[in-house]
């Protein structure tokens, strides 16, 4: 008569306790999953009420003015003096939504390198308001190396009295409805300028007697 053996299935456990920790470990991976897709789900529809019920606007940024009094770079030294001014408006068409500006940085860019960083002192900006920023200065010196095009491209702009000056805006900023406010979001505000040179150095009356373009800003969200 044959004799039976009976070898352990693969699939059977054999230790219990090991089981038994295997699916605690699953069912709790299993409900952390479900709640946050509760979450998200939650979270996906008050943001499609939020829209339908307040319609929000996107908030609009120019440059209205920019000059240069000082842009010259000394390639002895490496070193860039430059005096930037500029005029932005911000417009929140937003009927019922405020804005806090709690960190608002401007930075200028020239051929992709940053050369001058400044703060501006945080704002509130009402529902259906322009805010008009005036006669904000970026002046001083400071290392700016440029490679040979670099320095071709810096002779172009320099013959031609007008500079290719990028300025960007870092902001982190609240949206206030009535007595709620939201989370901090962190946009960027990407100006790319033609900004002209002051003749003379005198930059108070070339600020409004310039033939610059009021240029309309892009915005990237980074949330």
């Amino acid at each position: 008569m044959a004799k039976q053996s009976h070898t352990p299935s693969s699939s059977c456990c054999c230790n219990p306790f090991s089981c038994c920790c295997s699916c605690i470990f699953n069912c709790i991976c299993t409900c952390i999953l479900q709640i946050l897709c509760t979450i998200l789900f939650i979270i996906a529809i008050f943001t499609l009420i939020f829209w339908f019920i307040f319609r929000p606007n996107m908030v609009k940024f120019h440059t209205t003015n920019a000059t240069l009094a000082q842009f010259n770079l000394a390639t002895n030294n490496n070193t860039l003096y430059y005096n930037l001014a500029l005029n932005l408006t911000i417009r929140n068409p937003n009927k019922i939504i405020g804005i806090y500006y709690d960190d608002f940085e401007v930075r200028a860019l020239y051929k992709n390198q940053r050369f001058s960083t400044i703060n501006i002192q945080p704002f509130y900006q009402g529902h259906k308001n322009t805010t008009f920023l005036e006669n904000i200065v970026l002046k001083g010196q400071n290392v700016f190396v440029l490679d040979e095009d670099g320095i071709s491209e810096y002779n172009k702009d320099k013959n031609s009295l007008w500079y290719d000056v990028d300025v960007k805006l870092y902001l982190r900023l609240r949206f206030k409805v009535g007595f709620v406010k939201s989370s901090k979001f962190k946009p960027r505000i990407n100006c790319d300028l033609k900004v002209p040179l002051s003749v003379g150095g005198n930059r108070t009356s070339s600020l409004y007697d310039t033939n610059f373009e009021s240029k309309k800003c892009g915005l990237d969200w980074n949330f």
